[in-house]
């Protein structure tokens, strides 16, 4: 059986603390390719330090980031890597370190590893997690499901997860109804949340998102929940669209535009004629039009794995069509706030219009534990952000191979996709 991780204290085992074998019955999705994910059948996971827990799955998120390494990233993924990262399920077991958690106890488990204790966690960066950090690939704290650059922990989209430093980690929710709200605390409200404090808005601000899949739909609605004027969304897909125009969004198809310069006016035209105050760029290093980027990276996966994985990490580049653009669209003196994944090492950018303009440039994973405690008051039963309603497909584990292909192709209007083992 296949199992992941090169790094020791993060490894799949096969017995139980009993001693006793325990085996998924239905599998899990294991990357084997690009654009390769298989359902198999591998060994439960099992305590291995004082502070793990297992985690019996119940829901589990297929991100925007995973078909980054179904594409993108794959230099630096393993044969047998376990993906997923957006987690809810109930305890099933807790090392003797782990306090305040019980077999029982339904918990959203964060996509990021960290100890809670360190100057980094306590400095209100997770993800920088002293303990955790993969210091001999120079990344910041482990995360569940993300290529051996985060520490090749095995992921989320399986039946068991072994979540390390579970002291901290695991956040407890209610029992029960009201359903799977609360799986979305493992990425993409903290993710969206922090995009848009990031961003600096305040009541009656102006805000651009460029991009408009899960962080960056939830963004908008995160914004216009915290008083923004304006939120303008920008994309290219008809259900990404239609769903944020629903939520009162101003959107703007990106196909109705000739060239970037056209796009650019028609949101001045929308912000006093300046730009607005921020935007979000929460597309990333696959962003539509990067074309020179997108021949760089294809070229980089036709090499040796263990070649572009090098190649990779000291020469390489993102498509940037959006960054660019949130650079242009956004007023003198504002602000641009990074959610999409970014894995490239020599990007060029436009230095001195960005000097010029005098912008503000804030990035990064999403500190889970830093935001929760705001975002948690938000999913009562009135459901001010949606929510309950914001996957457009529930579908089982083994289907994981149909749904990673309908979501990268963006078919049969798959705007979200949960996982249930």
């Amino acid at each position: 059986m296949k199992r992941t991780s090169e790094q020791p204290g993060w490894t799949r085992q096969d017995v139980t603390t009993s001693g006793q074998r325990r085996w998924s019955t239905c599998g899990q999705p294991y990357w084997h390719g690009k654009r390769d994910v298989r359902v198999d059948t591998v060994p439960d996971p099992a305590i291995r330090e004082p502070t793990d827990a297992i985690v019996r799955i119940t829901s589990s998120g297929l991100c925007g980031s995973d078909l980054h390494l179904y594409e993108v990233l794959t230099p630096f993924m393993t044969e047998g890597d376990i993906l997923g990262h957006e987690p809810m399920g109930i305890v099933e077991e807790v090392g003797p370190a782990v306090a305040g958690l019980k077999a029982g106890d339904r918990v959203v488990v964060p996509f990021q590893i960290a100890c809670g204790t360190c100057f980094m966690c306590a400095a209100g960066l997770p993800t920088q997690c002293e303990t955790t950090q993969v210091k001999e690939e120079g990344m910041g704290a482990a995360l569940f499901g993300y290529t051996k650059l985060y520490g090749a922990v095995p992921g989320a989209q399986a039946e068991y997860l072994r979540v390390p430093q579970a002291q901290y980690g695991p956040i407890k929710v209610p029992q029960g109804p009201p359903g799977e709200r609360f799986v979305y605390l493992s990425d993409v409200l903290p993710t969206a949340w922090q995009a848009v404090r990031y961003a600096g808005l305040s009541e009656g601000s102006t805000l651009a998102v460029l991009g408009l899949g899960p962080i960056g739909r939830m963004s908008c609605r995160i914004a216009l929940h915290l008083g923004a004027a304006t939120v303008i969304g920008v994309d290219r897909v008809p259900e990404r669209l239609d769903g944020c125009r629903r939520d009162g969004v101003t959107v703007l198809d990106l196909e109705t535009f000739d060239g970037q310069s056209e796009l650019v006016d028609a949101v001045r035209d929308l912000t006093a004629g300046r730009g607005p105050d921020a935007v979000i760029d929460a597309v990333g290093t696959e962003a539509h039009g990067g074309h020179a980027g997108a021949l760089a990276q294809t070229a980089v996966g036709l090499l040796p794995h263990r070649w572009a994985a090098r190649l990779t990490q000291k020469a390489g580049v993102d498509r940037l069509s959006a960054l660019h653009l949130a650079i242009a669209m956004v007023r003198r003196g504002g602000t641009i706030s990074v959610s999409g994944v970014y894995g490239g090492m020599v990007d060029p950018l436009p230095m001195m219009t960005m000097f010029d303009k005098q912008l503000q440039l804030r990035m990064g994973q999403a500190n889970v534990r830093r935001w929760t405690d705001e975002i948690l008051p938000l999913l009562t039963d009135d459901d001010p952000l949606g929510v309950d309603t914001f996957a457009s497909h529930h579908m089982p584990l083994a289907d994981a191979p149909k749904a990673y292909e309908m979501f990268q192709k963006k078919t049969d209007g798959a705007t979200k996709i949960l996982f249930h083992p």
